[in-house]
């Protein structure tokens, strides 16, 4: 602002103050700027970019500084100013809008420089007259509405000015979504979708392509800033940032360097950057000097469809870029109106003179001029007649007319909204007392009112309207950069991007259209770690982004189905997880089955025990009336065996597949079958002892303990046992249950003992007796061999005893179907100790030794023992 503070010029709205007097506003100084003018009934104005460089003057705080000087004319960016003049010409031809009206216009050039868009907004608003009265303040202002600014953060500026006279600007290329704060900026409207729209678009682009891992530039300006500033906001709800920086609006080379240092540091392959292409130029040629390949670039709308950037020196680092641009648009007669053009001498007209220097670099000496024949050195001398059509151009390419293509659209919308106004009937306007704007004394503020409203179709069939925000429909085409056969970079449609679509996808793109700059034409990635494949899950590395991470294998019984899975999800209690740990599947119910060889081998022990004790019963029986089987009491005999047959059957209730039944019927033909065995046994004792004592002087006991008490012992302690079989299958019956504490990739399918009480006191009642049985026959083991099974008793006893001792810790240690099986082991073991130990001796003598087997044989032994 300083630089205008000394040339403001105070406007002929304070012409009250100074009443009276025949000169009410005189102007203290002008500018000299870069325009177009012609006059007309209405005056548009318009800021353009024509100079993208500008010189300071001196200041030697001795006199009044010199004009700032705008140099680096760009032939490309006057074709938009061009293109505001053919549209107006195009409706001053129009009959059906305006008619009888001719518009005007003002433009100027705004040199990439705040102080000199500030000097062409007031130069606009104010006019150029250095005097002026107040009957000159009667009519329309010195422009009704400016089209421009370009840059976002000059409008900004600009429009802190407009606001105060409610002065409308539609703007063709500030893109600031700043701007659609109506609160401070109620005047702005534009042709050119705000930013928000575009970062929607970039960021649809990248999930479209799975990037989560980018980096991101912008400049340091309020356009930059501001999209960068959205950009990030939406982005990180998706991925991460690797890096930001701000690109300087005036060149810094250690900035840049660093800037490059971190584009080359970064593993993000894709690098989004919001930025003009001056600002981005330096940048662009630092990063072609160093030779940095292998990234996706990312354009912003103000820098893909760059003439100056899009060259073949540049395509080994930027070929394949992927922008938003401007959506194209055709002008019909434009090309030809801009061959059209001619040298103009009016001083208001100096951009012509500035073209066309350019294009023919040449210099005018006319006129009046202050060009010397010295300052012609290295020029030619221009005549004017110079063929424009000779020369191939951006001036005159009208193939990617974008935001020249605003700029039309800019300038009809400001004449629909005055052919509305002009349209107005009296007595339905808008205005106090339902009056109608005067259209020959039409002030910018009813102007304003009708741009609002503001809703027709140009020559394409697009509706052009502006929003509650003064926003336009927000339509991009996306674009490529490509080589074309020359080498030269050919800008390519690929897709587009609708924000106003509400069904479908907003974003289209052309796959088969797009050139990727890597090896093979594939599509890069650009993440931070690779997608965690099911079976794992992500683990987050600590001070970094989320989508920086480790995969780590599920955990046994845990899968993951789904690619990037962030926890690893428990199987249920029956399934596990396969080995890839992707899916849960069905557990492996492991028992005690006949097909297994451990179940097969106990098995064929439990028949083969079966048999031997059912073929020792025949024996026995066939010999039933031999000594031997006679002197062994040869009822409990056949009764022990009968016992140990079901012993060793009862084996095979613990094989197979547990169920309700085989799971009660186990533990009660175990235990009452064991309980007959071990009292047969006691009662052969007491019978062997009462035996002996029977044969000492005076002593009639063997009467007192006949065959009925000895069936009646085996039979009460067979009740006892089947009381605590009752007792405990009604309360708290054995149970198939599915056990998974020991192996959890294996369901464990066992019979639960249901009581802990019930279970032991069935094998406590079994180690009783065996303990009594035991005790008795180690008293009576010194007694006459001759009537004397006391020996084979106790040897018999004490191997069930050990066998039931250790079988208690053995079971409780062993895992899954390996308690059944030393569960088996222990019935096995004792009912072989017993049969062995008892029947084997007989057995020997009945069956090899028969000359044994007589009475006198028995009693000789006997005698001889005494």
């Amino acid at each position: 602002m300083k630089y205008i503070l000394f040339a403001y010029v105070l406007q002929c709205l304070a012409s009250s103050i100074l009443a009276g007097k025949e000169d009410l506003c005189k102007a203290q100084a002008t500018f000299e700027l870069g325009g177009l003018y012609k006059n007309g009934d209405i005056m548009l104005g318009g800021i353009f970019t024509a100079n993208f460089k500008t010189v300071p003057p001196e200041l030697s705080f001795r006199s009044r500084p010199t004009q700032l000087i705008c140099e680096g004319f760009e032939i490309s960016s006057f074709q938009k100013a061009q293109t505001m003049v053919f549209a107006i010409e195009e409706i001053n031809k129009n009959p059906d809008l305006l008619p009888n009206i001719t518009l005007g216009y003002q433009l100027y050039d705004n040199c990439v420089s705040l102080p000199v868009a500030l000097r062409a907004a007031t130069t606009l608003i104010s006019g150029e007259d250095n005097v002026q009265s107040d009957f000159m303040c009667q009519g329309p202002p010195p422009v009704v509405a400016i089209v421009g600014d370009p840059v976002s953060t000059y409008s900004i500026a600009i429009l802190r000015l407009l606001t105060l006279f409610q002065i409308p600007m539609v703007s063709y290329f500030s893109t600031c979504s700043c701007l659609s704060n109506k609160q401070e900026f109620p005047t702005f409207f534009r042709t050119v979708p705000a930013d928000a729209f575009q970062v929607e678009a970039v960021i649809q682009i990248i999930k479209r392509y799975g990037w989560t891992w980018v980096g991101a530039l912008a400049t340091d300006d309020d356009y930059g800033q501001s999209a960068i500033k959205i950009f990030l906001e939406e982005f990180q709800k998706y991925g991460c940032i690797s890096f930001t920086e701000t690109v300087p609006s005036l060149t810094e080379n250690k900035i840049i360097l660093r800037i490059v240092k971190s584009i080359k540091q970064s593993t993000a392959t894709v690098i989004v950057i919001f930025s003009s292409e001056e600002e981005l130029t330096p940048l662009i040629k630092e990063v072609v000097r160093q030779n940095v390949t292998g990234k996706q670039w990312i354009a912003s709308e103000a820098w893909s469809t760059s003439s100056v950037i899009a060259i073949k020196e540049n395509f080994a680092s930027f070929g394949g870029v992927i922008g938003i641009a401007i959506r194209r648009g055709e002008i019909p007669g434009l090309q030809k109106f801009l061959l059209q053009i001619r040298p103009d001498f009016n001083p208001r007209n100096n951009l012509l003179i500035q073209f066309w220097e350019t294009v023919f670099g040449c210099k005018f000496f006319e006129n009046g001029s202050n060009v010397t024949w010295s300052d012609l050195e290295g020029f030619k001398a221009c005549t004017g007649l110079e063929d424009i059509t000779s020369k191939e151009t951006a001036y005159s390419d009208v193939s990617e007319l974008r935001s020249s293509y605003n700029v039309h659209k800019a300038v009809y919308a400001l004449a629909h909204a005055l052919h509305n106004l002009m349209s107005c009937k009296d007595g339905h306007g808008p205005f106090e007392n339902n009056s109608c704007a005067n259209i020959k004394k039409v002030q910018s503020w009813q102007l304003f009112h009708y741009l609002k409203e503001v809703n027709f179709t140009n020559h394409l069939g697009e509706t052009i309207v502006f929003d509650k925000n003064g926003d336009p429909l927000a339509v991009y085409d996306i674009v490529n950069w490509q080589q074309d056969r020359d080498g030269s970079i050919k800008i390519r449609n690929i897709g587009i991007f609708d924000a106003s679509k509400t069904t479908g996808s907003k974003l289209f793109i052309n796959e088969d259209t797009i050139f990727w700059n890597f090896k093979h034409g594939t599509i890069p990635k650009s993440i931070c770690s690779e997608s965690c494949q099911p079976g794992t899950r992500k683990s987050a590395r600590k001070g970094q982004p989320f989508c920086c991470f480790d995969c780590i294998q599920c955990a046994d019984g845990e899968i993951s189905s789904k690619t990037d899975s962030t926890e690893c999800v428990k199987c249920s209690d029956d399934y596990w997880s396969n080995d890839r740990k992707t899916e849960c599947i069905l557990k492996e119910i492991d028992f005690l089955s006949y097909d297994d060889a451990m179940g097969a081998t106990l098995s064929t022990i439990s028949a083969f025990g079966a048999c031997l004790s059912f073929g020792v019963l025949v024996i026995f029986i066939h010999y039933r009336h031999t000594p031997v089987v006679k002197a062994n009491n040869s009822e409990l005999s056949f009764l022990l065996l009968l016992s140990l047959t079901l012993c060793f059957l009862c084996a095979l209730c613990f094989i197979g597949k547990p169920s309700e039944l085989t799971c009660m019927i186990r533990h009660v033909v175990f235990g009452i079958s064991f309980v007959v065995c071990i009292s047969c046994i006691l009662v052969k004792t007491i019978v062997v002892i009462m035996a002996f004592k029977a044969t000492l002087p005076g002593n009639n006991m063997v009467k007192w303990f006949g065959t009925s008490q000895q069936r009646g012992t085996v039979f009460f302690t067979a009740f006892i046992q089947s009381i605590i079989c009752l007792v405990w299958l009604t309360t708290a019956p054995p149970v198939p249950n599915k056990n998974t504490k020991y192996q959890n990739s294996k369901i464990i399918f066992e019979c639960h003992v249901g009581s802990l009480i019930g279970f032991s006191c069935l094998l406590g009642y079994v180690g009783l007796l065996a303990c009594i049985c035991f005790l008795l026959a180690f008293l009576a083991r010194n007694l006459p061999d001759t009537f004397n099974e006391a020996k084979f008793i106790t040897f018999s006893m004490l191997i069930f005893c050990m066998v039931w001792i250790t079988f208690v810790p053995a079971y409780i240690s062993s895992p899954g179907k390996h308690t059944v099986a030393v569960e088996i082991f222990a019935i096995l073991a004792s009912s072989f100790g017993v049969l062995l130990s008892i029947f084997a001796p007989k057995c020997y003598i009945i069956l090899l030794r028969p000359e044994l087997n007589t009475k006198k044989a028995l009693m000789g032994k006997a005698g001889s023992k005494k």
